[in-house]
C-alpha cells in the first residue's frame, strides 16, 4: 500500500494534535494507543477517565503518551462554552445551552480544533454522520473556496490482481444524496485538492455517468456535463473528463476509443460519481468483490479537518484516518 505508507510517513516527520470524541469506546482507546506509539500524532481522548482507564487496562492499551479529558471536568469548558455562545448567539444559543452543549465530547472536540488546541477530530464510531457533520459545520465552520461538506473514501488498489494500481478518491460516497451541477462541481473540485494532499500526484478527474461523451441523451448526463464545465471554468489546469462512463475512466485503451481529446487518457485517480446512490454501490463493489481497501468516509470541504468514521468501524480504521487527519492538517498549513 505505497499510497498509505506514504500517509504514514508523512504523518510521522511532522505529527498533529488530533482528538477523538468518543474515548471511552474500546476501539478508539486501542487505535490511540497504536497511534500514539506509531508517533503519528499527538491523540486526546475525550470521556470519563476513569473509564477509559480502566478499559485500558483491560485491554493491555498503554495511554501514557495520550491526553485523556473528561469535559465535564475540563478546566477549559468555561472558555469553550464561551466560545460556543458567542458563535452560536445569532441562532439561539444560550450561554446556559453552550455550557451543557460543551460537555456532550463531540461539541467539545470540535470546540478544540476551532480554538487551535487540536489540530482535527475523528468522531463517528458512535455518533451518527449527521450529528458529526453538524457539529463540525456549526463550530469548525467551511473553508473559504468552499460551498458545502462533502466526502470521499481513499480505495486503495495493492492486491496483484489490481490493473488500476496505488490510491484512488471515490467522491461522494457517504454524504450528498443527489447533488445539482453546482454541488457535483464543487465536490469534484475538493476531490481534486483532497487528491492532490493526500496522494501526492496531480488529479486526473473523470466524472461518471451512464454517458461517454453524449453517448447518450438524458437530463441526468446532462448534470455531469454542465458539472464538468463549471470545473473547467474554474480549474483551467485541471486534467477532468465527463461525461465518461468507468471504463472509459480507468482502462487506457477504452479511453482511446471512446473519448476524443481526453484529459485523463483512462487513468484517473478521483472518480466523481453523479449521486450517492451510484457512489455508495461504487464504492462497495470495489471494496467487498474487487478487494480493495476503502478508508473513509473523510470529509472535505471544512475550514480544519473533521472527520467521519464508519459505526462499524475496526480500531485499525480509526488509526488509518488519524494519519490521514494529520496529512490534512498539514496541507491546511502548507
Amino acid at each position: 500500500m505505497k499510497a498509505l505508507n506514504n500517509i504514514f510517513k508523512r504523518a510521522g516527520e511532522d505529527p498533529r494534535a488530533i482528538v477523538l470524541a468518543e474515548g471511552e469506546d474500546p476501539r478508539i482507546i486501542e487505535a490511540a494507543a497504536t497511534a500514539a506509539e506509531r508517533g503519528i500524532a499527538t491523540l486526546t481522548l475525550l470521556g470519563n477517565t476513569d473509564t477509559i482507564a480502566a478499559k485500558a487496562d483491560e485491554l493491555g492499551c498503554d495511554l501514557s503518551k495520550v491526553t485523556v479529558t473528561d469535559p465535564a471536568n475540563s478546566a477549559e469548558a468555561g472558555r469553550y462554552a464561551q466560545e460556543l455562545f458567542e458563535l452560536r448567539k445569532a441562532k439561539g444559543m444560550t450561554e446556559e445551552k453552550a455550557a451543557e452543549l460543551i460537555k456532550d465530547p463531540l461539541h467539545y472536540a470540535q470546540m478544540m480544533v476551532r480554538v487551535g488546541d487540536a489540530d482535527g477530530s475523528v468522531c463517528g464510531a458512535v455518533y451518527t454522520t449527521g450529528d458529526t457533520v453538524r457539529a463540525a459545520i456549526q463550530i469548525i465552520g467551511m473553508a473559504e473556496n468552499s460551498s458545502m461538506v462533502s466526502s470521499f473514501f481513499l480505495m486503495m488498489l495493492c492486491e496483484p490482481f489490481h490493473e488500476l494500481k496505488g490510491g484512488v478518491i471515490f467522491s461522494d460516497c457517504g454524504l450528498v444524496i443527489d447533488p445539482n451541477a453546482q454541488q457535483l462541481a464543487q465536490i469534484a473540485m475538493s476531490a481534486s485538492e483532497s487528491a492532490r494532499n493526500l496522494l501526492n500526484e496531480d488529479p486526473k478527474v473523470a466524472m461518471l455517468s451512464f454517458s461517454t461523451s453524449g453517448s447518450a441523451k438524458h437530463e441526468a448526463v446532462d448534470k455531469v456535463v454542465e458539472a464538468t464545465a463549471l470545473v473547467k471554468e474554474q480549474l483551467p489546469d485541471l486534467a477532468i473528463d465527463g461525461d465518461v462512463q468507468l471504463d472509459a475512466a480507468i482502462v487506457a485503451e477504452i479511453a482511446e476509443r471512446k473519448v476524443e481529446f481526453s484529459q485523463t487518457h483512462g487513468r484517473a485517480n478521483v472518480l466523481i460519481f453523479p449521486n450517492l446512490e451510484a457512489g455508495n454501490i461504487g464504492y462497495k463493489l470495489a471494496e467487498r468483490i474487487g478487494k480493495a481497501d476503502a478508508i473513509g468516509p473523510i470529509l472535505q470541504g471544512l475550514k480544519k479537518p473533521a472527520n467521519d468514521l464508519s459505526r462499524g468501524c475496526s480500531a485499525n480504521d480509526v488509526v488509518n484516518v488519524i494519519a490521514i487527519t494529520v496529512v490534512q492538517a498539514q496541507s491546511l498549513e502548507n
